[in-house]
Order: C-alpha cells, then sequence, then structure tokens
C-alpha cells in the first residue's frame, strides 16, 4: 500500500511535490511539477531553496527559504503561501502558486528533509486581481464633473496594475457639451489628448499633451475601434504591422519601449461616442488576454458613463451660464435717486440676482435674492422671480406686500410639480430668497422687507457701518408668508450694500462683525469710485474663487432738491381746483416747462376734482421735475379709482381717461392715511442752438 501510494503521488498526482533535504536542496519532485513548461525544473535539481526561487524571478527568495528553514527546524507546516513565478525564458510566463511546506521524518522521527506542495492558482488569483481592480478604479473615477479630471482619472487608476501606459483621447464635441452618435463621419472628427500616465518618462514634443490634437490614421487599430465600436486586442504587438508602418512616428514610440501587448477601447455611453482608450504594455511580461479584454470593456463603459455625465454638466452650465448673462444688465443703470455700481464674477451661473426698479415720484426699487441651486433650472427660476418682481413692483406695493404676493406665486409654482395627491403634499422646491426695498428720494426714507435673505448693509456718510434691522421672514415659497416693513432715514450719500455672496458663507455673529469691520476700512478711503469700491468689496464678501452665483450690488443714496420740488396743501373746497391751476402754472413758468402747462393744468384738475368727489380730508399736490414731469395728488381715500370709458351723455367719468391719454403713464398707490394719484409727462427736448455763420 505504502509504495503504491509513492507511485501514485509522484507520478499521477496533479499537484505539483518537491522534495528538499536537509540542506534545502532540491532532490526530488512529482510529473506534476513539470506542467509549468516555463520553469524548466530539471535544471533545478540540486540547487538550494535560495537559488531556485531566485532562479524562478521571486525576489522574497532569502525570506521564503528562512519560512522553510523555520518548517524544517520547528517541524510546524506553513499553508498556501501566495508566491508568484517569473519564467526567465521566452515566453516569460508569470504564475501565481500556493504554497505549503511540512517536515518529512523517518521512523525515529528524526527530520529528512522538507516536502513541498505547489498548487497553481494563477487564473483564481487574476480573477480576483481584476475583480479588485475593478472596484478600486471604479471608486477613482467619476469623482467630478469634470472632463478632462475623469479622464485623467482613469488613466492614472489603470497605472500600473492593469497597464504600464494609458491614453485617453476624446472626440472635440465632447469638450464643448456635444457627441455624435455612431456613423462614418466619427473618422473626421479630431481627437483631443484628456488623460495620459505612463510607467515610464517619455520625453517627445509631438506626444500630445492635454487639450492638443493627437493623430490617429485611417486603418489603424484606433480608427477602426472607432468605427466600429468594438475594442481591439493585439495579444503581441507586430512591428512589422502594416498600420505600423503607415504610421512612422508610432511606430518610433511603441517600439522605443517595446510595448508587447495593447487594448483599445471606444469610449461610448447612452447611444453616443465620446472618445477612445488605450492600454499598453511593456514592463509586464504577460500578454494581454481575453480576460483582460472583458475588464478594459468594464473600465472604459464606466469611465464612459461618468464623462457623459460631466459632458452634460459641462452643457448644462455653459448653457445656464450664457442664459444668465443675457439676463443681466450690460451696464450699470443710471437713476435720479441713487448711483449704482454692480459686480458679477465671470464664474457666476447660479440663480442670484440684484435689480435696480424705477419707480414712479423718482423712487427706486433696490432687489437681490437667489434660487438655491445651480443650472438651467436655478436660472431659469430666476428669471422667473425677476419677471414677477418687476410686475408687482410696477403695482407699487409696499415691500412686504410685494414679499407676500411672491411668496404665494412660489408657493403655486412648486405646487404645480405636484399636481396628484398621490404625489406628496404641495411644498415648495424653488428654495428661492429675497430682499425688497424702496427708496424715496424726496424724503430720504427708505422701507424694506426681508424674505430669508441677508438685509442690506447701510454705510453712512460718516463712516457708519450696520446691518439693517429687518425681521426676517421665511424663504419664499415656505412657511406662513409673515414679512414686516421696516423703515429707515438715509442722508445723502448713503451706500447700500445688497448681496447674495454672503448667503453662502459663515453668517455667524462673530463672522458677521469681521465682515462689517472690513467693509468700514473699505469705505474709510474716498479716492475709488463706487464701482471700484464694489469690486474690491466682492473679492471681501466672497471666497477665492467666488461660488457660482455671487452677486454684488452698490446703491449710494441722492436727494432731489427744492429746485426740483414744489408741492401744496389744498383745502377739500372746489374753490382750490383753480387755486391749483394756479400753483401749477406758476411753477412750471419758474422750470421754463411753459410748452407742458395746457396739459398738466387739465391733469392737476382732474386729479383734484376725482379726490375732492371721493376724500373728505386735505388734498397734496407735488410736481417733481426729475427725468419726466411727476404730478402727484393725495388724499385721504384708500379707494383706488378705477378707469371707465365715458359715454357721450355722462356728466362724469372722463377725469382719469383724460390723465391717460394725456400723458406718458399713470397709476396710484397706497399710502398710511389714504393713497396718492400720479402722472408724468415727458420733458420737452432741449433746444440746441445752431451754430454760428462763418
Amino acid at each position: 500500500m505504502g509504495d503504491a501510494l509513492l507511485t501514485a503521488l509522484f507520478t499521477e498526482s496533479p499537484i505539483g511535490l518537491h522534495i528538499l533535504d536537509t540542506g534545502l536542496r532540491l532532490v526530488y519532485f512529482n510529473s506534476a511539477a513539470r506542467h509549468i513548461q516555463a520553469f524548466p525544473i530539471e535544471e533545478l535539481l540540486g540547487c538550494t531553496l535560495s537559488e531556485a526561487l531566485s532562479a524562478c524571478g521571486l525576489e522574497e527568495a532569502e525570506g521564503i527559504e528562512a519560512l522553510v528553514r523555520e518548517v524544517l527546524e520547528t517541524g510546524t507546516p506553513r499553508r498556501d503561501v501566495l508566491v508568484t513565478l517569473r519564467s526567465p525564458y521566452e515566453p516569460y510566463a508569470e504564475v501565481t502558486a500556493a504554497v505549503s511546506w511540512f517536515r518529512l521524518n523517518n521512523a525515529r522521527g528524526r527530520p529528512l528533509g522538507v516536502a513541498t506542495v505547489i498548487v497553481d492558482v494563477t487564473e483564481r488569483y487574476q480573477a480576483q486581481a481584476r475583480l479588485a481592480l475593478l472596484h478600486r478604479v471604479s471608486t477613482r473615477i467619476g469623482t467630478t464633473l469634470d472632463v478632462f479630471q475623469t479622464a485623467q482619472e482613469l488613466a492614472e487608476a489603470a497605472v500600473p496594475d492593469f497597464a504600464d501606459t494609458t491614453t485617453v483621447d476624446l472626440l472635440d464635441p465632447v469638450l464643448r457639451g456635444e457627441a455624435p452618435e455612431p456613423g462614418p463621419l466619427i473618422e473626421g472628427i479630431a481627437l483631443r489628448r484628456a488623460g495620459w500616465h505612463s510607467m515610464h518618462d517619455i520625453k517627445d514634443s509631438r506626444i500630445p499633451m492635454a487639450g492638443e490634437i493627437g493623430s490617429f490614421p485611417a486603418g489603424s487599430p484606433y480608427r477602426q475601434a472607432m468605427a466600429d465600436l468594438r475594442p481591439c486586442l493585439i495579444s503581441k504587438l507586430d512591428a512589422d504591422a502594416a498600420w505600423l508602418a503607415d504610421d512612422p512616428f508610432r511606430y518610433r514610440l511603441l517600439t522605443a519601449v517595446q510595448v508587447r501587448s495593447m487594448i483599445v477601447v471606444p469610449l461610448c455611453a447612452r447611444g453616443l461616442v465620446l472618445g477612445l482608450a488605450c492600454f499598453y504594455r511593456w514592463r509586464s511580461p504577460d500578454a494581454y488576454e481575453d480576460d483582460d479584454l472583458a475588464l478594459a470593456k468594464q473600465l472604459a463603459a464606466h469611465t464612459a458613463l461618468c464623462l457623459d455625465n460631466a459632458r452634460l454638466y459641462s452643457r448644462g452650465r455653459s448653457a445656464a451660464r450664457i442664459l444668465q448673462m443675457s439676463l443681466r444688465p450690460l451696464e450699470a443703470p443710471t437713476h435720479s435717486a441713487v448711483e449704482i455700481a454692480h459686480c458679477y464674477p465671470p464664474s457666476s451661473f447660479g440663480g442670484d440676482w440684484a435689480d435696480v426698479i424705477p419707480l414712479p415720484g423718482a423712487r427706486v426699487a433696490l432687489a437681490a435674492g437667489t434660487v438655491t441651486g445651480d443650472g438651467i433650472r436655478a436660472t431659469a427660476a430666476m428669471g422667473e422671480l425677476r419677471a414677477a418682481i418687476g410686475a408687482l413692483a410696477a403695482l407699487n406695493l409696499e415691500p412686504d406686500e410685494l414679499l407676500q404676493r411672491l411668496h404665494e406665486l412660489v408657493t403655486w409654482l412648486s405646487g404645480q410639480e405636484h399636481p396628484t395627491p398621490e404625489a406628496g403634499p404641495r411644498t415648495a422646491t424653488v428654495g428661492a430668497t429675497c430682499t425688497y426695498a424702496i427708496y424715496d428720494p424726496v424724503t430720504r426714507h427708505c422701507t424694506l422687507s426681508a424674505a430669508g435673505h441677508q438685509p442690506p448693509v447701510f454705510v453712512r456718510p460718516d463712516g457708519t457701518v450696520q446691518l439693517a434691522d429687518t425681521p426676517q421672514g421665511p424663504a419664499l415659497g415656505q412657511g406662513r408668508p409673515t414679512y414686516q416693513t421696516t423703515e429707515h432715514e438715509l442722508p445723502k450719500g448713503t451706500v447700500l450694500i445688497l448681496t447674495s455672496a454672503a448667503q453662502h458663507n459663515d453668517r455667524t455673529p462673530q463672522k458677521t462683525t469681521q465682515t462689517l469691520a472690513q467693509v468700514q476700512a473699505l469705505f474709510t478711503s474716498d479716492t475709488a469710485s463706487l464701482q471700484e469700491t464694489c469690486n474690491t468689496l466682492m473679492d471681501i464678501l466672497t471666497p477665492q474663487p467666488p461660488e457660482p452665483g455671487a452677486t454684488l450690488l452698490l446703491a449710494k443714496t441722492r436727494t432731489l432738491g427744492p429746485e426740483q420740488l414744489a408741492s401744496w396743501t389744498l383745502q377739500p373746497s372746489p374753490e382750490h381746483v383753480a387755486q391749483a391751476r394756479k400753483y401749477t402754472a406758476d411753477q412750471l413758468a419758474a422750470w421754463n416747462l411753459n410748452d407742458l402747462t395746457p396739459t398738466t393744468e387739465l391733469v392737476v384738475s382732474e386729479l383734484v376734482t376725482n379726490a375732492l368727489r371721493y376724500s373728505n380730508g386735505t388734498i397734496g399736490l407735488r410736481l417733481i421735475r426729475d427725468q419726466t414731469l411727476t404730478c402727484e395728488v393725495s388724499d385721504t381715500s384708500s379707494t383706488a379709482p378705477q378707469l371707465r370709458r365715458a359715454e357721450e351723455d355722462d356728466e362724469g367719468g372722463r377725469g382719469l381717461f383724460l390723465t391717460g391719454q394725456l400723458t406718458q403713464r399713470w397709476g396710484t398707490r397706497p399710502t398710511r392715511h389714504g393713497k396718492i394719484i400720479w402722472a408724468e409727462q415727458a420733458l420737452p427736448e432741449p433746444v440746441t442752438a445752431p451754430p454760428p455763420s462763418s
């Protein structure tokens, strides 16, 4: 039985067996040990373990010999130690083996040597290594939404575990946010280098760097893979291949580093062609096989999906940027009530805005707000809110009432996204905030209200800086619309700072105090222009680089002097209508606006008569000469007038109709004690004297 067992073990066993004597020299081996043909075992007979391991390319030969000597001395076996053996002869095979050692004893228990059991686990080890590599590489690719960074992540992740050199080239339209569909036209599209990593420091000026166009001749594996969208595996690179003969530069490059094997994989995602990934081996003795090709396809598929996500993000960001820039004013608007400066960082593409809205009576509305998020959706929502604010401002609403109506609009718009009960509650998804202020250059009063947005900062002429004391209401579309208006009297030359930049930054009391101190120091010097100050302030309020969407608006208050105003108080009696006309005619004569006297007298007469009819208290008449001539009549009635078209036999009802026909525009706005009806007329063009005759 014993002889039969030994015979089977040395002749029929599929597991390699080596016998070492007490000097750790190879003295016997079974027939299975010859199965690894790249390692000629016969040549190693009589060699020490260290010599045999060194001949097999094992770098840890001395450590393994020490381990086996310990087995010989202690009798404690060692099992399943993984070692990687490399053949010194062609085809330069690399084998991973699980090796176990146990001591051989004679009948009296004395050691005779060590038996070595070798199991070839190369395929299993490589499969596990490929899975581990795929998992490891997948976690390193797609960490950003940048096309170049994603391509570089693939190149760096594949080297050196899978390739010795990796290149990633993308079709030119991909870098612009576009991507072509498969077809014959792809061969004519340039490929740009987006990622490259190598174990070899190749110095050649003709190798395309990031962003440069690479040359891939027709008929090469590169163009073929792009044409039929199938990967190309070249297990052994033939230097005499026809496609290399047509590409002298690549021939010199591949042969210079002695590339042995390569894989070319097209990058495709969502039915679109993005580019090409190439993997080269020149250090590793193992040629690429079908299993490696399968792994390369998986890496390329994951990378292509990440690249397409980055492409779509870049395209959406560019579209949002273009849309937002088209919605912004090309230059700071001019207004008699304030001097304006604004700043939008070049990288801004979010949903933040700041607006200056002219109002009747030489007043001005200042608005700043933000929509959470970025991209087209946030920009489109920003455009809707700005349009709504402009329309509501035309109604001359107080800031708190305007924000309340805006809150209702945002809630309604958000509710449209959940039209059915099954979709969930109607909650706002826009996530918008806003500060709205109205400044009157006649009274120097600024009324403002805030909806979840930082209130403005006041910089008074004496250098005092303070954050406007304004109760914060909820963000638009969230909670109950409980907004309050506060009123501040601002001296001439006060600068209002409205920004969305601080919305994204630290808003703790300590940070706010620090920011106010920086603002105060900036305004101490009066040498810079308001726009220069605005640009410097943007650097203070925003991090570097600025976050997307940051905006900054500075408004320096002005006042209208007595030479631009005239006001009277009229008693509620019919005879004062004629007195109002006389006041008007005299004032227009003083302003040298005699051409407007007939029309203005008629408008004043109709508006004062209307006030007498519907109110009981005193009547106010005010003329404002600014960019237009504004006539304002105030009364104690809160009833808004209604424009109606009078019939020929009607005795009344023509007052507002005539006013609307004779003026550019008219309207009404509520006050604390009643209302004001106003009407505007264009001022006559100044007469230019003819040049003197020669």
